[in-house]
C-alpha cells in the first residue's frame, strides 16, 4: 500500500516533470524498489478518482469567471515510430 506522499510524488514526476510512468519504474528499480509500472498506473487512476470533487470546484469556479488565462508553451515529446520527439 503506497502512503499519500508516495502517490503525490508519482504523480508530479508524472505530470509535473514529465517523467513517463516507465521512466519512474526503472529509477525505482536501481533502488531495489520493484514496483511495475501497472501498478503506477492503478495509483494514477486511483488518485484521479480521488481528487475528481476537488477538480469539479474548480471547473465551476473557471467557467464562473469572466476570463481565462493559459499557459501554451510547447513540450518535446517522444515520437516513437520516427525515433525523435515532437512538440506536444
Amino acid at each position: 500500500m503506497p502512503t499519500e506522499a508516495t502517490v503525490a510524488h508519482i504523480l508530479v514526476s508524472r505530470y509535473a516533470d514529465h517523467l513517463p510512468l516507465y521512466r519512474q519504474a526503472q529509477i525505482l528499480a536501481r533502488q531495489g524498489i520493484e514496483i511495475g509500472r501497472e501498478v503506477l498506473a492503478d495509483w494514477t487512476g486511483t488518485a484521479a478518482n480521488e481528487v475528481k470533487p476537488v477538480v469539479r470546484r474548480m471547473r465551476e469556479i473557471l467557467l464562473g469567471s469572466a476570463r481565462l488565462f493559459a499557459d501554451e508553451t510547447t513540450m518535446p515529446v517522444l515520437d516513437p515510430g520516427r525515433g525523435r520527439t515532437k512538440k506536444g
